[in-house]
């Protein structure tokens, strides 16, 4: 009876899923329209929730696709590393509105007459917003595979195939699903700007909740706003439960770590799936293709695979550099036209907005550091608040942007102040969750020894926990500082009720030469942007990280 309504349930949520992606495709396949209505009614942001939704799955399936293609192209290749990883540091340097205006103007000339090509544009800009990050996991577990396991591949001789299904893979799973959590939390966080983009008089929206949201805002539609949130909460659950959750118990299988799994192994959605009759007939059949596809592999010969990939890799090298020489002779064209005194007021305005970042993560370190340390040192604290942050941090802080911008304006707080308090509500969380894996991967005979001679709280805090956990640490303040980075477009310019707030900023900058057409001032703002993200990012994060793994690496 049990494995009956297990089924049941499942068959319910696929024809829901069915219907759903029927109606977003037929929105998808439509003609292109100059002008698109939102309606602020409850009764269809039903609809618009599950468009963003299909935007959102269908961004991070070819995240997914180029993460493990990309990474591990870069961790195998070691000639095609030396100008990949760059590559991808640079791309993901790049603000979310340096890709916004070329990907839309591109895609949406080339199918003129449909929406294919605006709908493609949002999937590709979730996917901006999504890969970067799940990219360098897969890179970095790759290259960190144990010496023992490449050890035992090669003794047993076994196939590309081979290696990959059982050693590299495997490896990358744990990494693989908790940046995909991040990553789709991400795309997420820019989904306002996504589906609500105009450029001049241009109207690029799409209906979806971030479309609903940036119309409540600009109409001062409170109740409109509050049922956006209720729905992208809804959402978030429903992504959790149904997803990530079971995959995250999953995954925990694949963990080569001795420490034990950083969250309860337990998920409802799990259990049914295992006890279905539809999934185990599926499961069987997904089976033979696999063996069938297995036996197609192994017959090809190894020395006939790697000259295929070598070859694969040097084409597909050349692309990439034709299509970085292709976009540096389209930047210096733009860039012809910037005054020297353009780009003289562009460094001030860097400078303010390098000033609220180095705020934002430093206040986010003195609120995350113990706070994360507190929920990863307790199995008591982690099961009750980690389900509430994993939300919580899924959650993107943008839809709370206006009713927050309203606070700013009845208080008395300028957008100054304010776009530091917007900037840390969207990069608090990379300290926080990277603290609590530090906590959680310390191990167990450390704290024993630091109990048994009674080390006072900051005496452990001083010899133990810092020490133990600041390879994380810096990992999370990198990512958090380039968050912020990027955070600073919304922070430093904000719409309610038709009316724009600026403040003075780089992010700002972007944002309004985005609205004005200037596209040289765009392409001159975003490449002093990244420029100085990477000069950071190589001079002070990768220094301090090389730093932490060669004096605080716990070798057990």
């Amino acid at each position: 009876m049990r494995r009956i309504l297990a089924d049941l349930f499942l068959i319910v949520l696929a024809i829901c899923m069915i219907v759903g992606f029927a109606s977003y495709f037929t929105l998808f396949f439509g003609p292109y329209k100059q002008h698109v209505e939102i309606d602020l009614s409850i009764w269809h942001l039903p609809q618009y929730t599950f468009f963003s939704l299909s935007r959102g799955l269908l961004a991070y399936v070819l995240s997914l696709i180029f993460s493990l293609s990309f990474g591990f192209w870069a961790a195998k290749d070691r000639k095609a590393e030396k100008a990949l990883i760059p590559l991808l540091d640079i791309l993901q340097s790049i603000p979310f509105l340096g890709f916004l205006p070329g990907v839309v103007l591109l895609l949406v000339g080339i199918f003129k007459h449909h929406d294919i090509g605006l709908e493609l544009a949002a999937i590709v800009m979730m996917f901006t917003s999504q890969v970067w990050n799940i990219t360098f996991g897969v890179y970095h577990s790759i290259r960190t595979v144990p010496i023992e396991k490449n050890e035992s591949a090669s003794a047993y001789k076994l196939s590309p195939w081979e290696r990959f299904r059982w050693v590299e893979f495997p490896c990358t799973v744990v990494s693989l699903v908790w940046n995909s959590i991040m990553g789709m939390a991400g795309g997420w966080f820019f989904l306002m700007i996504n589906e609500s983009f105009t450029l001049g008089a241009r109207d690029f929206r799409l209906p979806g909740l971030g479309a609903y949201m940036s119309v409540a805002a600009s109409k001062g539609d409170i109740l409109a706003m509050i049922q956006s949130i209720v729905a992208m909460i809804i959402l978030i659950v429903f992504l959790d439960q149904l997803l990530w959750r079971p995959l995250v118990v999953w995954s925990q299988k694949f963990r080569i770590e001795e420490t034990g799994p950083i969250i309860p192994c337990e998920s409802w959605f799990l259990k049914l799936l295992k006890s279905s009759l539809l999934i185990a007939f599926f499961k069987a059949r997904f089976k033979q293709m696999r063996c069938f596809l297995q036996d197609l592999f192994a017959k090809k010969k190894r020395h006939d695979y790697q000259t295929f990939t070598r070859i694969l890799s040097r084409l597909g090298l050349a692309v990439l550099l034709g299509l970085i020489l292709w976009a540096l002779i389209a930047v210096s064209v733009l860039l012809k036209d910037v005054t020297g005194e353009k780009w003289l007021y562009l460094l001030k305005l860097l400078s303010l907005t390098f000033l609220r970042v180095f705020i934002c993560v430093s206040v986010s370190c003195m609120i995350m550091l113990p706070l994360g340390l507190a929920i990863g040192l307790s199995e008591k604290w982690e099961r009750v608040i980690q389900p509430i942050l994993q939300v919580g941090a899924s959650f993107p802080a943008t839809l709370l942007f206006p009713a927050l911008i309203l606070l700013f304006k009845y208080i008395g707080i300028g957008l100054g102040i304010g776009s530091v308090i917007l900037m840390f509500m969207g990069t608090q969380w990379y300290i926080l969750f990277n603290v609590m894996a530090g906590a959680k991967a310390m191990p167990s005979d450390l704290r024993e020894v630091a109990r048994s001679f009674r080390f006072s709280r900051m005496l452990r805090f001083r010899r133990l926990y810092l020490p133990a956990i600041f390879p994380y640490f810096i990992t999370g303040m990198l990512s958090a500082a380039g968050g912020a980075w990027n955070t600073s477009i919304v922070a430093e310019y904000a719409t309610y009720k038709e009316q724009v707030w600026t403040t003075p900023g780089i992010g700002s900058s972007i944002s309004l030469a985005a609205q004005n057409n200037d596209f040289p001032l765009l392409a001159a703002s975003i490449l002093v942007m990244v420029v100085v993200v990477v000069l950071l990012n190589y001079q002070v994060w990768l220094r301090l990280y090389h730093y932490s793994e060669k004096r605080f690496a716990l070798n057990v």
